[in-house]
């Protein structure tokens, strides 16, 4: 059964972690799962000079150690993948990708896996090597940049090359099974729109925690920090689905629109939002799960005296007639107690209640839906209901949907589903560049207030929530933090 075009899929950094750890096992599910077209092809090309039985046999090792060895689907997924050296920078290199595309059928995909500094060269010289683009395809990892000016010369210099409608920005959150079913939720459903609004709703939290340190990538994290790497595109993007008005229809650009708009009404931050609405912190040593961790200026590839904040907490605010008035909290960190990611909508409490609640219960803990995103992905509705037995006393129930139990259809992973959305055609999952262009301006003046700040982030013991002042911003603004309630 095909329903998707022949295709190439050529992977620049071929041989990298990503590629590796994501790319190539989510290629793999699509093919296990009879969704790759039978002429389609993946070239991994990167820098090392090697044969395709070389490059087979190191994907064998990195992608499928874990895999069972008589397993038919994992040999006929290695038939497809080839491998070409190729230096980057070197115009002369990308004559061999030329040949081996003229013999190609069917969409071209360019997946770019690389550092930012490698996009301008490689579409410069794709350009140059006179292979047919006008119908292909460029997927672009983040980061696509550290502020606005630097996001808009990587854009340019792609859009020299390729239409926008052919530039796929990719942010692996939006391809969440939970994040899709966040989206049938609200607009699937007549239940929940009535009350999708400020009226109803009480405050948002996004969350994003990490119990991994910076893991090697010390170098890399120290010039780019949680804010870059965590909240310019995961957590708002999640805000902006949260927030949006419904589409006129799951067009790529009619979602993408609504999703603009909601960036757009943010409220700016002005230096009196960051002092107040704004926390930034770095974690110092601890334990996670009882073993114990250095702390970040430990770290190797830190410096000595670095302020690169490695946990975020923010209160955003969006200025139109659904929103106004409503608080949305933004939390993301590294080293802390569990790896979660989760959205939490808190409802107001019912305007004249009737029943007593428990001692030590608020309304606020049990009216609120959940839609955890990882490690499991679920939604779970909590309210209150009667407890057993004569009287009329109320206990906090929840209505939980185990999303990997509630169909018996194959679920797909992120990557997989993004990878399968570039094959197609198909836009409505990725960033369109004045998306990111908005959601850069809105972050830039806390940008600019903490790289000229002479205040240290404040510091965290590494396994905790991240610093006290966190759950002061919630304090502040009535609220606390789910595992504060």
């Amino acid at each position: 059964m095909q329903h998707d075009p022949a295709f190439t899929f050529v992977l620049f950094g071929g041989t990298g972690d990503l590629s590796m750890r994501k790319i190539l096992p989510a290629l793999l599910s699509a093919h296990r799962g009879d969704k790759l077209h039978a002429d389609g092809k993946i070239l991994c090309v990167a820098q090392q000079a090697m044969d395709r039985a070389a490059f087979i046999a190191s994907v064998r090792q990195r992608v499928g150690a874990h895999l069972a060895a008589d397993d038919a689907g994992w040999e006929s997924f290695l038939e497809r993948i080839d491998y070409l050296a190729i230096d980057a920078f070197d115009a002369a290199s990308y004559q061999s990708l030329a040949e081996r595309l003229q013999q190609a059928s069917g969409v071209r995909v360019f997946y770019l896996a690389t550092a930012p500094a490698l996009f301008e060269p490689i579409c410069a010289h794709l350009a140059a090597s006179g292979i047919d683009l006008t119908q292909a395809r460029v997927v672009l990892e983040k980061p696509l940049g550290t502020d606005l000016a630097s996001s808009r010369k990587i854009n340019d210099a792609v859009a020299r090359v390729f239409a926008e409608n052919q530039i796929y920005r990719i942010d692996h959150y939006l391809g969440k099974e939970s994040v899709q079913n966040l989206m049938a939720l609200r607009f699937a459903n007549s239940l929940f729109e009535p009350l999708w609004r400020r009226e109803s709703i009480a405050h948002v939290q996004l969350t994003i925690a990490e119990e991994l340190g910076v893991e090697g990538r010390g170098g890399f994290y120290d010039d780019t920090g949680a804010l870059r790497d965590m909240v310019q595109n995961h957590l708002l993007q999640l805000l902006c689905i949260v927030a949006m008005e419904p589409p006129t229809s799951f067009d790529a650009d009619a979602v993408r629109d609504e999703k603009l708009r909601v960036l757009r009404s943010l409220k700016p931050l002005s230096p009196a939002d960051v002092e107040q609405k704004a926390v930034r912190g770095q974690y110092g040593s601890g334990a996670i799960r009882g073993n114990a961790v250095a702390g970040y200026l430990d770290e190797a590839g830190i410096e000595a005296d670095s302020c690169a904040e490695t946990f975020v907490a923010l209160q955003a605010e969006i200025n139109n007639w659904r929103w106004a008035g409503v608080p949305f909290f933004l939390r993301t960190g590294k080293r802390l107690p569990q790896r979660m990611a989760e959205i939490v909508i808190t409802f107001r409490p019912v305007p004249h209640a009737i029943l007593p609640l428990p001692i030590g219960l608020t309304s606020e803990v049990s009216n609120r839906l959940v839609i955890k995103l990882q490690p499991e992905e679920s939604i779970q509705l909590h309210c209150l209901g009667k407890q057993p037995g004569d009287g009329m006393y109320l206990e906090p129930v929840v209505l939980d949907l185990a999303l990997d139990k509630a169909s018996k259809r194959p679920r797909a992973e992120a990557y997989e589903r993004l990878l399968l959305d570039a094959i197609r055609g198909n836009l409505a999952l990725f960033v369109r560049r004045d998306e990111q262009e908005a959601a850069w301006k809105w972050v830039e003046p806390l940008l600019s207030a903490w790289d000229n700040s002479s205040q240290p982030p404040k510091s965290y013991a590494a396994g905790t929530w991240g610093p006290a002042s966190s759950s002061a911003l919630l304090y502040r603004a009535g609220f606390a933090w789910p595992e504060e309630r």
